[in-house]
């Protein structure tokens, strides 16, 4: 009896080491595979976040429909521009005081135009497909939309895009998944989610850390 307590106990303990190395282990994979998707991801959502950038400044908004924000990039031009100072008479300040009265002002002279695309993107094409989440076996893409927040009466446009986590871990044990999607810490990616921009506040930062590379370019 003693010896069979003793082969009971052993096969115990073995079973009990087995689990706690497959959920250590388990854990360690999940976590490579993770980052290793989370990078890839925000390499896309950085391109389309320069891009939106790019969009808002020779337009004065951001681009919701993906076509359109790349016929954008193929096709539009950056206006480069050189500011100067100048000093010129204050007419109205010379009439009232009775002697020439100057102002300083600033001029902005147009030096030129770029290709949005050669600017941002150089001889790559990349930007035509980075609204693919780029996860073999994912088939999905990034959701983009636009708005606009009202502050001071003044409308301001806004973005965001983003895609679940569940999208990018889609293959992954859903025990692993469900923690993941209630990360709250200063290292890891907050919420459900890697998203850019914002349709709630004015902000064309990225939510996760800089371990992964800048959020704020």
């Amino acid at each position: 009896m003693k010896i069979v307590l003793q082969v009971v106990l052993w096969v115990i303990i073995g079973v009990l080491s087995y689990l706690l190395f497959n959920a250590i282990y388990g854990e360690v994979k999940f976590n490579e595979i993770k980052e290793k998707r989370y990078k890839m991801a925000i390499e896309n959502l950085r391109d389309l976040r320069i891009s939106q950038i790019a969009h808002k400044t020779v337009t004065g908004t951001y681009e919701a429909k993906f076509d359109k924000l790349v016929r954008f990039i193929d096709t539009a031009q950056f206006t480069l521009t050189q500011r100067r100072d100048s000093t010129i008479l204050d007419v109205e300040a010379t009439e009232r005081f009775g002697v020439d009265q100057y102002k300083e002002i600033t001029l902005i002279d147009t030096l030129g135009y770029k290709s949005v695309k050669d600017s941002l993107f150089g001889s790559s094409d990349r930007y035509k497909t980075m609204i693919n989440v780029p996860i073999e076996g994912a088939n999905a893409k990034f959701k983009m939309a636009t708005g606009t927040i009202t502050k001071s009466n003044i409308e301001f446009p806004v973005f965001e895009i983003r895609v679940l986590k569940e999208t990018l871990l889609f293959d992954q044990p859903k025990d692993f998944l469900t923690k993941e999607k209630q990360v709250v810490s200063v290292d890891g990616v907050n919420g459900d989610a890697l998203t850019v921009g914002s349709l709630s506040k004015i902000d064309t930062n990225g939510n996760w850390p800089k371990s992964y590379g800048a959020n704020d370019e």
